[in-house]
């Protein structure tokens, strides 16, 4: 099946058998290997994207479900040589270690920023809550998001 969609502002598409799942298309057909697979049940939160703006597990979702979407990778943070404040805030906080849940963990944090620019650390930790880091114990996970919240409101996104 051909499925048309904009992926990090670009149009692409892509031949795909129907029972293809999302992540797979991104990862293996299109290359974008920022996409990570942990648990194939939605239940980790490293295969985070955004699709049409919100937050979506692609592990459970089909690639034909994604048609005529706009979606955005971890791949899309970075514009123009420049790294997403929250980017720089996970490298500035130690917010990562092994950095398998961050490609999740950032795509989440960036929409929930869309909607809440200047969060507690309640609503961060609330934010987060599905996607699961086994290495930070999340501690320098939300210093990172406060980190990319303060530096957006002051104009540095």
């Amino acid at each position: 099946m051909q499925v048309r969609l904009s992926i990090n502002g670009e149009q692409r598409e892509a031949d795909v058998e129907p029972r293809l799942l999302l992540v797979h298309m991104l990862r293996d057909v299109l290359r974008l290997t920022g996409t990570h697979i942990g648990c194939d049940t939605t239940h980790c939160g490293a295969c985070t994207i955004l699709m049409d703006g919100r937050p979506v597990k692609s592990c459970t979702m089909f690639a034909v479900q994604a048609r005529g979407k706009q979606l955005m990778t971890v791949e899309g943070l970075e514009q123009n040589g420049k790294l997403h404040p929250l980017q720089e805030g996970f490298m500035a906080e130690h917010g990562l270690q092994c950095g398998y849940c961050t490609p999740g963990m950032l795509m989440t944090s960036y929409a929930f920023l869309e909607r809440h620019p200047s969060p507690s650390e309640d609503e961060i930790r609330w934010a987060i809550s599905g996607n699961l880091c086994r290495c930070t114990g999340y501690v320098n996970i939300v210093k990172a998001v406060q980190h990319a919240a303060a530096k957006i409101s002051q104009g540095g996104a």
